[in-house]
């Protein structure tokens, strides 16, 4: 019994029964019991019986999200501890002894329904239809601009940079995130560029900048295109660079000489991602270039076959789909493209959400101004969360390079890539 001695049922006994042993924090219940690591130098502490009802009525992670993000259970320390038991996911268990020990500890009190925190998100509708998948976006994208200033580099780009060096900067990591994306599609001053899920506009930027092309980017977040048009009226490239606030499948001024889709893969779903993919050969010219840039996971299989009733889809991307990248290349393919490099930059995403953590935390008031409490402590644990996954392997990012064949059937890849990875020094100077 890890109750420091208690000999009667205890919080600490029902915590390790429905979350396993093995936790490397300590654990401090409104009771007085304890369990975990007694020397760890994070402590969870499990402020009122709530928290104990909420974890039961919705296994899996969704109660102890919610007791977390209502402020039932708190972290004091580095909250990146908690999962370092080796699961991104905290992970509840209900089976009849969980049940037994936990209506042994708080009686009928189990039956009690407690509200969810008002954040929680439920999108209706047909799923990935235009108005799901607006409301969906909006939800997390549309949360704030300010907020998201507080964690993001300077430039607002919301998605795995790359590290060439450890000693790099947030910034200096995204730049060559940006370049080293742009090379794959091999621009040339003139060409007309399509960015899918342009975000606030960086990549855009980024690209008219530096390589001189003409930008279209979309995005259904109103947020991000406000600012992103101000970005780039500030940055002169009005003329280059057009922002607009447009789903994909409503873009119909193509032939484009280069697609670029940075983290927008992820929301168009299992079903629809032929039809995505089709759409996008459809749009680009004869001989030109589709980057995609998406987080994967291995053991990915369709959300229909797993529930639903996640933190992660009730708080922070509903409607949200990821695949195995060996099945988005496989739907490439089949859509015509020649498919003609994969690169994965795992490591880099794990210590883009370190940078991002840290300096969350170092604007947590000025974090809580903007969204509010419970938001601000929702986003700290997916961000952590996010973290470990990719710090363990369980989360993966990968670009795909592809191509499409010219009219006459001859192929556009070159023989051998023709991008060189050694112009990411530069950021480092």
């Amino acid at each position: 019994m890890n109750s420091e001695g208690r000999g009667t049922l205890c919080v600490a006994d029902v915590v390790e029964s429905i979350v396993g042993p093995g936790l490397a924090v300590r654990i401090e219940a409104y009771d007085g019991s304890v369990t975990g690591d007694p020397t760890a130098a994070t402590t969870v502490r499990i402020r009122n019986r709530d928290a104990v009802i909420r974890a039961v009525q919705a296994p899996g992670d969704l109660g102890l999200a919610r007791a977390y993000a209502a402020g039932d259970i708190e972290v004091e320390g580095d909250i990146r501890d908690v999962f370092a038991a080796g699961d991104e996911d905290l992970t509840v268990r209900i089976g009849p002894r969980q049940l037994r020990a936990v209506m042994g500890l708080v009686g009928r009190d189990a039956l009690r329904r407690i509200p969810p925190p008002p954040e929680e998100f439920r999108p209706w509708g047909r799923l990935h239809s235009l108005r799901r998948d607006r409301a969906s976006v909006s939800h997390h994208y549309d949360l704030s601009n300010g907020f998201y200033g507080l964690f993001l580099d300077e430039s607002m780009t919301y998605s795995c940079a790359v590290f060439e060096d450890n000693d790099w900067t947030l910034e200096q990591a995204q730049a060559a995130k940006h370049e080293l994306a742009l090379r794959k599609l091999h621009l040339e001053p003139g060409k007309r560029v399509l960015d899918v899920g342009c975000g606030w506009g960086a990549h855009a930027i980024h690209a008219a900048r530096h390589f001189g092309v003409e930008v279209t980017g979309v995005t259904v977040a109103d947020q991000q295109v406000d600012l992103g048009r101000k970005r780039v009226a500030e940055a002169g490239l009005g003329e280059r660079i057009d922002l607009r606030l447009q789903d994909w499948r409503e873009v119909d001024d193509g032939p484009y000489d280069a697609i670029s889709s940075i983290g927008m893969f992820e929301h168009v779903g299992w079903q629809r991602g032929p039809e995505f993919l089709a759409a996008m050969w459809d749009l680009l010219a004869p001989g030109g270039r589709m980057m995609l840039h998406m987080i994967t996971r291995p053991d990915a299989r369709p959300v229909r076959q797993r529930s639903r009733a996640r933190f992660i889809y009730r708080y922070i991307f509903p409607d949200g789909e990821l695949q195995r990248i060996g099945h988005i290349v496989d739907q490439t393919q089949v859509a015509g493209f020649d498919v003609i490099d994969v690169d994965a930059l795992n490591q880099h995403y794990a210590t883009t959400l370190d940078h991002w953590l840290d300096r969350l935390e170092a604007n947590w008031d000025a974090a809580v101004d903007q969204v509010g409490l419970h938001r601000a402590r929702i986003w700290r644990l997916y961000l952590a969360a996010s973290a470990s996954g990719f710090h363990g392997r369980r989360l993966q990012v990968q670009q795909i390079t592809a191509v499409k064949a010219h009219t006459d059937g001859r192929t556009a890849a070159p023989a051998r890539p023709d991008w060189d990875p050694s112009h990411l020094d530069r950021y480092g100077g």
